[in-house]
């Protein structure tokens, strides 16, 4: 999901609507992901993630699943709501929202992410510059994304605009130096991204989706969160690992440590009244 660039065109503003589940707002009928934080859990979704080439369906329906029931743990729930998903791809988790009765808008500025038959409909628009009013939502989503985006503070800053005060942002990354950072061609990328690039493309024959520097970004935990804590528009509710199994904050706050071993950082932020 490619935030680098802006999309020229402004889409109309969507007008919540109720949503009634149809065909493409039911949820994937496989299980329900175990309770959050627990071994359990992380092994289903590591399991999961390894099968996601030959059965993404599965993978990501059940990484929705586990991303709202995070939400809901905050929140108290999403129906009725309005759920603004920011860069979600084809739509996995703005169908999992529609499903338990939020009205959920997906936004996503990559045709290629959307697909031919994207599970949840879609308006073309760029996380940069999101065509909604101030406070539009009450829950604004972003998965994996960040990481994507250029520039980050400009893109949280558009994430906290579009939030109602006392609603949250749901923001959750891959860092640049967790094992996973440098995605399809990781962890070959702790060698250098040029190096880990031309590896992957010798091994596999074709070219890596991901290119450092352009839909690709080195960011880093550490001064993430000195950035979310320093702005006075937003309180931290949580920041933690989004996938451990055990000591999920507290990994998330040791200096170095935290750049490697929380793989992939999960922020939950407030909007201030």
């Amino acid at each position: 999901m490619n935030h680098s660039t802006r999309t020229q065109s402004t889409p109309t503003q969507p007008t919540p609507t109720p949503s009634t589940p149809t065909q493409s707002t039911r949820t994937h009928p496989t299980r329900t992901p175990p309770r959050d934080p627990s071994l359990r859990r992380s092994i289903a979704l590591f399991r999961a993630f390894l099968r996601e080439q030959r059965d993404p369906e599965a993978c990501y329906s059940l990484l929705a699943r586990d991303a709202a029931d995070q939400v809901e743990a905050v929140i108290g729930g999403v129906r009725g709501k309005v759920v603004v998903d920011v860069g979600g791809g084809s739509g996995y988790f703005t169908r999992e929202f529609r499903g338990r009765g939020a009205h959920a808008f997906l936004f996503e500025p990559d045709l290629r992410e959307l697909g031919e038959s994207p599970v949840a409909p879609a308006v073309v628009a760029d996380g940069y510059l999101l065509p909604l009013a101030d406070g539009a939502a009450d829950v604004t989503f972003s998965s994996n994304v960040l990481e994507h985006v250029a520039d980050p503070q400009t893109f949280v800053s558009e994430l906290v605009r579009v939030t109602r005060p006392g609603g949250i942002v749901y923001l959750s990354f891959t860092n640049w130096l967790s094992p996973w950072g440098g995605h399809e061609w990781a962890p070959w990328h702790y060698l250098g991204a040029r190096r880990a690039h031309a590896r992957y493309r010798r091994r596999t024959g074709r070219q890596p989706k991901h290119t450092l520097g352009e839909n690709l970004f080195a960011h880093h935990i550490g001064p993430t969160l000195r950035q979310v804590r320093a702005r006075d528009d937003i309180t931290v509710v949580s920041a933690r690992s989004r996938y451990w199994p055990f000591l999920a904050a507290t990994v998330a706050k040791v200096p170095g440590l935290r750049e490697f071993a929380t793989w992939n950082l999960l922020l939950i932020l407030r909007r201030c009244p």
